[in-house]
């Protein structure tokens, strides 16, 4: 419910609301845990069955959405969820799976209350950084709005109406991307009746995120059989921000990992897909006698992860490697599960590699300790001594780790105790926190792209933390009040560390020399630490006094150190709240003038149609030059754009420097516009197939008044004329 009030509180109508999620029952949820029942041998509880579901529910509707669109049949691919349901319906072996009566385990009432307090905390976040900052609609001229959410819009308005999906800002540039999760948006538009925009800016990005959370419960109860493992892995991963002490918070290391889930939903969705393997893994390598359907099931989520983002799959190939290694050193047999699970990953990469991606490798390579580097270098003109730069480069390294890694924190016990003897499905979750760490310190992409390796790795490596912490929570033998106790204590810490950044926290200069965006981290780490100094002393002092507190101090201080990041989260919203529109990070003007031209287009035009405008800069680079990431026209219209904007094209891989790449179509497009005549025109709609040409008064390029002689002007407003070409 807190979650339907948020959206309310945004602008969401409740039919809307309504309609949204009818969807993801009838369209994801129930056709989805129909086929899980079938496949999952053991069942554990029905939450489990319908978070699971939903997640195998997604990859279904990418097949539905591929064979409708392959077909042609579009407009009947509402009645793909009731497909199955027929299915099931008429099978009496498959009929059974429509209701199952008992479940071996109930949910204790801890975990779902602590559950339904991430989800709520989440979604208050959310509210505060995205949904309050971004309105669906622009209401104004003055509206501003993230740079990536009209980009991400695009793909799903490409994906509503084309497969093969293409470039929509260069209409016939062929989209190697991964794309998934823009097919999922645009099968909830016409499966569900939601208005695509709303279902970008409202409703997928929390609903997936509340998935995601739940997922991350019931996985880390099912490999682990501990319902606390779940619940504190979902605590870790969605309550706990980076560790940092800047205001406003800075990601030296990356992006705020709850930042790179609104403004692209890749990683929200490819998260969900992603922790329901690690389930449908532990399946395989739990069960005495797995059958062939745990492997179907996990192939499954393989072929979802292929394409819903591509640091996925080779993180989980790493994570398979790296237990494989280990199983095998360990037993001197080969792990014939882990070699299986393996070769359906390679084939899931294969596949992405070849047929999504094209071997397009958005310009990535091998750079070790490529985004820590640029920390610890030294200035040409100011060199430095041995022991001033290993000093440098370990507390440069030592950062990295604290940023990035230290809700992870939990994984060293669990090692330390356990003394490297794990189980598969620990080695798998071990695997893959290390194989996100290793491809970011190896690898280098444009935009720090590297980062999204180590957020992939944060699936496995929560989990495994949360096990290590209910580990040496059960060896402190807490009761029911020391328990409790040890709650509050860690909700005071949280809280004094927030108010304490909150009021005072550095500002972030980014000046020289290079190291200084690193420091508010080891500073802060440091006061930490001579605090947790003081405190263990005075432990030590009164467990002598105190039986009570002997054997504790373990616990106490892994608390402390997993907590440590909550402060993240609250600054990233403070931030947003101190920038009203548009939020507090990379933002453009999005006149509303604009938004409602784009959207008559849409309501006016054929899917096939190509619109052609006289837009294509946000604004100009330092060197002058048009920085081309103009995304809206092909957005709001849902249509191709013969050329809008082109940085994210893939021969190009997001560097906004390099001009576009076919001038003289540029040229043509650009003096069509400028100065018309109808033999340039006719030439637009025979080679091109232009039909609607969208000009900017205010912005753009310029263009001619003699426009209406040659084609019809159909709609006006402030800044905006749109006129179809006869």
């Amino acid at each position: 419910m807190t979650l339907v009030a948020i959206l309310a509180v945004a602008g969401a109508p409740w039919w809307e609301i309504g309609r949204y999620a009818s969807y993801a029952l009838i369209g994801v949820m129930i056709p989805g845990t129909l086929v899980y029942r079938s496949l999952r041998r053991t069942p554990l509880t029905l939450v489990e069955d319908l978070a699971m579901g939903a997640a195998v529910g997604l990859v279904l509707e990418l097949a539905a959405w591929a064979v409708f669109s392959v077909l042609d049949l579009r407009g009947w691919v509402r009645l793909w969820p009731f497909l199955v349901m027929l299915v099931y319906a008429a099978l009496p072996a498959l009929r059974r799976h429509w209701w199952v009566r008992e479940y071996p385990q109930r949910a204790p009432l801890a975990w779902s209350w602590t559950v339904a307090g991430v989800v709520s905390f989440w979604s208050l976040y959310l509210s505060s950084v995205f949904l309050q900052r971004n309105p669906a609609i622009p209401t104004s001229e003055g509206t501003r709005q993230y740079l990536d959410l009209a980009y991400q819009l695009s793909l799903a308005g490409e994906a509503k109406n084309h497969l093969p999906l293409h470039l929509p800002q260069v209409a016939g540039e062929p989209l190697y991307y991964h794309w998934f999760a823009y097919a999922h948006m645009a099968m909830s538009s016409m499966v569900g009746g939601v208005d695509l925009t709303s279902v970008s800016l409202r409703y997928a990005i929390p609903a997936l995120c509340a998935l995601a959370i739940v997922l991350t419960a019931t996985v880390g109860w099912r490999v682990s059989k501990r319902p606390a493992v779940g619940a504190v892995a979902a605590i870790l991963f969605f309550t706990i921000g980076e560790f940092n002490f800047t205001d406003p918070v800075t990601m030296p290391f990356g992006t705020q990992a709850t930042f790179v889930i609104w403004h692209g939903m890749s990683m929200i969705y490819s998260w969900v897909l992603l922790i329901a393997l690690i389930g449908a893994i532990g399946l395989v390598l739990l069960e005495d006698k797995p059958g062939v359907r745990a492997y179907v099931l996990a192939g499954l989520l393989v072929a979802g992860s292929s394409g819903a983002k591509a640091s996925s799959l080779p993180v989980v190939l790493g994570a398979l490697g790296i237990a494989g290694l280990a199983l095998l050193i360990a037993y001197r047999r080969i792990p014939w599960r882990i070699v299986i699970l393996g070769a359906v990953a390679l084939a899931g990469q294969f596949f992405a590699t070849a047929v999504l991606y094209q071997f397009q490798t958005y310009k990535t390579g091998f750079a070790l300790f490529g985004q820590l580097e640029p920390y610890w270098l030294p200035l040409a003109n100011h060199p430095r001594g041995p022991l001033t730069q290993a000093l440098i480069s370990v507390g440069v390294f030592g950062a990295f780790l604290l940023n990035m890694e230290l809700r992870q924190a939990g994984i060293i016990p669990l090692l330390w105790r356990q003394k490297l003897r794990l189980e598969p499905i620990q080695w798998v979750l071990l695997g893959g926190g290390l194989a996100g760490v290793l491809f970011y310190l190896t690898i280098h992409q444009l935009s720090g792209g590297e980062q999204y390796f180590a957020r992939s790795g944060f699936t496995f490596g929560v989990i495994l933390s949360g096990w290590g912490f209910v580990q040496v929570l059960d060896r402190a033998k807490l009761g029911r009040r020391g328990r409790l106790l040890l709650g509050l204590g860690a909700a005071v810490f949280a809280l004094a560390t927030v108010l304490i950044q909150l009021a005072y926290a550095k500002p972030f200069v980014p000046h020289l020399p290079r190291y200084r965006p690193v420091l508010p981290i080891l500073e802060w780490a440091g006061a930490l630490l001579a605090v947790g100094v003081v405190v263990a002393a005075a432990w030590l002092l009164l467990r002598r006094r105190v039986p009570a507190l002997r054997g504790r101090g373990g616990v106490v201080l892994l608390t402390a150190v997993l907590v440590a990041g909550a402060p993240g989260l609250v600054m990233d919203m403070a931030k947003s709240e101190r920038t009203p529109n548009g939020g507090a990070y990379y933002n453009i003007d999005l006149p509303r003038s604009r938004v409602l031209a784009a959207r008559y287009v849409r309501d006016h035009s054929g899917p096939d149609d190509v619109l052609a405008t006289n837009v294509h800069c946000v604004g100009t680079l330092p060197n002058g030059k048009c920085d081309p990431r103009s995304f809206w026209l092909s957005a709001y219209a849902e249509r191709r754009v013969l050329v809008e904007g082109w940085t994210f094209a893939p021969r190009i891989g997001g560097d906004n420097r390099i001009p576009f790449w076919d001038q003289a179509l540029l040229t043509r497009n650009d003096d069509a516009i400028a100065a018309p005549t109808p033999e340039k025109l006719a030439a637009l709609r025979h080679d091109y197939g232009v039909r609607w040409i969208v000009v900017d008064d205010q912005g753009g390029t310029a263009y001619s008044v003699d426009l209406g002689k040659y084609a019809d002007l159909r709609y006006t407003n402030s800044r905006i004329k749109v006129y179809e070409l006869r």
